[in-house]
């Protein structure tokens, strides 16, 4: 597979990576872990050498995952995980990092679930509003200089907060939810990743499986065991109203030989030569359908097509519950 960089300090990974947050639970009851160790494993045969994973997801049994999988092939893969909520001793979380200690002793934690060194992409999984960004940026600064991390990233932050930190310790990565379904990072974060050199993952980047065409307004989402039971826009008459989104890429991945998910990904790929997406699955055959999506080229009119029609369809519903987006574009 294509390689792709992030950052102005050469951290080059495949052009599709996989998010792993799914595997220790999130859309249904946990799958089998060493199923998953498995596909991990099978997405390095496949060329992927970018996996995304975080402590919250879990908690830490995620990272523990991953750390597993990839502990053979170290040398050839990049981890991302991310940092951000402070936890109890049963595992709770109770809160949000305050403090540069706070930060350092959460990377200490990942560094040991993960079995490594040193952590290579190291994300601030939400920004804390009550926390000068300043000092979130100072804190990883000081653990790239003690040679735990090897470059810092954000999650969900806003184009002013990357500037902020960017000045401080240089930001490689910047990763938020990004599809076309959900286009904020167009309207000031990717501008500001261009002008800073900051590469761009956007997660999600099928819209948590909608945009494979594969949900209907009939689907159902468990409550307890599935996220997409709380979030407004998988709420049936939400579907129902949003189809026109999957008809449109349907549609160009009939002309294509393709499937729905591989022009998404490639209507990604192609909007800059340095976002890398990151989707997530269980599944094998998914895994191939989606990395297949780095041989498929969209023309410019084709690009356009896409431009032209989405830009007529007024997507409905949240992404998020309120709680959980007033948490993000800070």
């Amino acid at each position: 597979m294509d390689k792709r960089t992030l950052g102005t300090n050469g951290l080059q990974v495949s052009a599709i990576g996989l998010g792993c947050m799914s595997m220790t639970g999130g859309y249904s009851d946990k799958p089998d872990r060493q199923e998953m160790i498995s596909l991990i494993r099978t997405a390095v045969d496949r060329g992927v050498t970018f996996f995304d994973t975080a402590e919250v997801y879990g908690p830490f049994i995620n990272e523990e995952l991953v750390g597993e999988a990839l502990a053979p092939v170290r040398g050839q893969v990049v981890i991302a995980t991310k940092f951000a909520n402070l936890f109890d001793a049963d595992g709770k979380n109770i809160g949000q990092v305050h403090t540069p200690e706070q930060i350092k002793n959460a990377a200490e934690g990942s560094l040991k679930r993960l079995g490594v060194e040193a952590i290579d992409l190291l994300y601030q999984h939400r920004v804390n509003p009550d926390v000068p960004i300043e000092e979130v940026a100072g804190a990883v600064k000081e653990l790239i200089a003690a040679g735990k991390v090897k470059h810092f990233g954000m999650s969900e932050a806003a184009a002013k907060t990357i500037r902020r930190a960017h000045a401080v310790q240089p930001v490689t990565a910047v990763q938020s939810e990004y599809s076309l379904w959900w286009r904020r990072p167009e309207e000031e974060v990717l501008d500001a990743c261009e002008e800073l050199g900051i590469g761009f993952v956007p997660y999600s980047p099928l819209g948590k499986g909608f945009l494979t065409g594969t949900i209907t307004p009939s689907s159902s989402f468990e409550v307890g065991n599935d996220i997409r039971s709380t979030i407004p826009r998988f709420e049936p008459d939400a579907l129902q109203h949003n189809q026109p989104v999957v008809d449109l890429l349907a549609n160009v991945a009939q002309r294509k030989g393709a499937t729905p998910a591989q022009i998404a990904l490639a209507w990604l790929l192609a909007q800059r030569p340095w976002i890398v997406p990151i989707p997530g699955t269980r599944k094998l055959h998914r895994l191939e359908e989606n990395l297949a999506a780095a041989d498929v080229e969209l023309s410019a009119d084709e690009l356009t097509e896409i431009e032209d029609a989405a830009s007529k369809i007024d997507v409905q519903g949240g992404r998020y519950s309120d709680a959980a987006e007033r948490m993000t574009n800070l």
